[in-house]
This record gives structure tokens, C-alpha cells and sequence, in this order.
């Protein structure tokens, strides 16, 4: 059964930082690229940024040069660091494969930034 469980999400103030983790079944964690998306009130879902099995990384440019995404392969878990957090960062967080799968999607981390 795939399972995809986002935790670390929270209230912090802007320029502040967070670390949200995603543990994932390990029959897909092996063998797809992992992908954080968001998708604030109102707006479509995005990518946030992706890494593949073998580590190579890409981001949104929203987000390039303060959050990084990184996966360890022995506790089948990826995680996003976020730093120098804004208010247009707030969002509900998700992980799921890319390209995404929609039976993948789980519950979501909310992720506020006040101002």
C-alpha cells in the first residue's frame, strides 16, 4: 500500500524557518522522484521543488536559494528545509511523486507565515 505522511508544518513569523518531512512507502520511494508542492487558499496546486533517486534537485523560482529539498534513502523519507520564510509561503504542503499520482496525495502539512 503507498503511503505518502507529511509532518513539520506551523506558525512562524516572517524570515523564520521550518522543516517539513515526508515518509514514503518504500516501493516507490526507490524508484520515483520525490516532489514537494503547495498550494495556498484560492490558487492551484504548484511545485515546490523535486529530487530524483539519484539526488539531483530542482526548485520553483520563488523559492531558490532559501528552501532545499533532500531525501535519505535509508529511512525512505524527504524532506524540505525552509528558510527565510515569507507570508506568500503560506500554503498547505504535500508530497507526492513527480509527475504526481493522484491516488497519492495525502492530508497535507499547513505551513502559515505571519508577517
Amino acid at each position: 500500500q503507498v503511503q505518502l505522511v507529511e509532518s513539520g508544518g506551523g506558525l512562524v513569523q516572517a524570515g523564520g524557518s521550518l522543516r517539513l518531512s515526508c515518509a514514503a512507502s518504500k516501493i516507490i520511494f526507490t524508484i520515483y522522484t520525490m516532489g514537494w508542492y503547495r498550494q495556498a487558499s484560492g490558487k492551484q496546486r504548484e511545485l515546490v521543488a523535486a529530487i530524483t533517486v539519484g539526488g539531483s534537485t530542482n526548485y520553483a523560482d520563488s523559492v531558490k536559494g532559501r528552501f532545499t529539498i533532500s531525501r535519505d534513502n535509508a529511512k525512505n523519507t524527504v524532506y524540505l528545509q525552509m528558510n527565510s520564510l515569507k507570508p506568500e509561503d503560506t500554503a498547505v504542503y504535500y508530497c507526492n511523486i513527480y509527475p504526481v499520482r493522484t491516488a497519492y496525495w495525502g492530508q497535507g502539512t499547513q505551513v502559515t507565515v505571519s508577517s
